[in-house]
């Protein structure tokens, strides 16, 4: 009997803006030098905030911390994208997209440093509490996508998730689900090439972690992850297409992490530093920066200023950070629930009595 096709797929990549800050005009975003130029200060401002955490851990003021360095474009490409009425779903990794969000730099600092009150999320700001567990997050946006469709919300869940968890059942389940109820959702991969210690080769025999969402019946998109204007791209249009109604779509924004997996790893002992150097010098920072200097934009008086600004910036977070009351034994109980079952007011006020309060 002979075979015939019964389904064939196409997985593209997205590039707008290369290494040297050069863009291919064709595909250039709408976007006003104001808009572009903010985002660079978003990404400097990450990367501050990035940097003074890693030294707070080595300080032990803070507990583990999981860096963002070299993956600044992607979270503020699709933080451009967004609007206040989408609902972010972050894995452990998004704190920068979180700062662009509306979640205070001190409170974030504070989750890392074990204070519940890290997880409560200002009132109006859509997005849900880190998630630690890996691949968990992906069934939680579809289900805050599906949410919305119910609700016929002119709004898109956004979640996300690193190369590592693509490996969970999780993973599957909530892309399935999506496809299957075209879940108002937008699946981001943030393709870092390592989980912890396992490279993407070992993960996957797949060429792309995009051309995974064809068989869910989802599109999928790869993007240079440290080219912002591709990620603002393309999660723009997935957004448009879930806001419609048109379904749930997948990004796989390529990028590299520069540090550590977390301050609990040392990535020395499994990569080279010639494979760090090579992404160095692909720079999401550095890259835009050489877009806005090309301009006319930009210039060194400016970028010398922004530095100071940050810094200012930075010290004023953990001035807020250390200046927060002492949290009371109640908060490991008080914010899971709206009302607090009886099993942990037992719970509690067994705790009460046993450190005498």
């Amino acid at each position: 009997m002979p075979r015939e096709t019964v389904y064939t797929a196409v997985t593209e990549r997205l590039s707008i803006l290369d290494a040297e800050g050069k863009v291919d005009e064709r595909l250039m975003p709408e976007l006003t030098a104001e808009q572009i130029t903010e985002g660079y200060r978003s990404m400097v401002r990450m990367r501050a905030f990035d940097d003074k955490a890693l030294k707070l851990q080595r300080q032990g003021r803070m507990g583990t911390w999981p860096p963002i360095r070299g993956q600044e474009a992607v979270q503020v490409g699709v933080a451009m994208a967004m609007t206040d009425d989408d609902w972010l779903i972050p894995a452990f990794r998004e704190h920068g997209l979180m700062l662009m969000r509306g979640i205070p730099g001190y409170l974030q600092y504070a989750y890392w440093s074990g204070d519940e009150r890290g997880s409560c999320i200002p009132e109006g700001v859509r997005c849900l509490p880190i998630a630690v567990p890996v691949g968990s997050q992906w069934q939680h946006g579809t289900g805050v996508g599906l949410a919305l469709k119910l609700r016929d919300e002119d709004a898109a869940a956004v979640t996300f998730g690193g190369d590592g968890s693509t490996s969970q059942g999780d993973f599957h389940e909530a892309l399935n689900l999506a496809g299957v109820y075209k879940s108002k959702t937008v699946f981001i991969i943030q393709n870092n090439q390592w989980a912890i210690s396992i490279p993407l080769h070992e993960q996957t025999a797949s060429s792309t972690l995009a051309q995974k969402a064809h068989a869910y019946g989802l599109p999928g998109l790869q993007v240079d992850g440290n080219d912002v204007f591709a990620v603002y791209v393309a999660t723009k249009e997935a957004l448009k297409r879930a806001r419609s109604g048109e379904g749930a779509s997948l990004i796989e924004a390529v990028t590299y992490r520069m540090g550590d997996h977390t301050t609990a790893d040392d990535a020395s002992r499994y990569r080279s530093a010639e494979e760090v150097k090579e992404w160095e010098d692909r720079d999401p920072v550095v890259r835009l920066r050489a877009f806005l200097k090309e301009r006319k934009w930009w210039d060194d008086d400016r970028e010398e200023t922004l530095q100071q600004e940050v810094q200012l910036w930075v010290d004023e977070q953990v001035r807020a950070l250390e200046e927060m009351e002492q949290a009371g034994i109640e908060e490991i109980f008080s914010d899971m629930y709206a009302e607090m079952p009886s099993h942990l007011e037992a719970q509690l006020a067994q705790l009460r009595e046993e450190v005498g309060q």
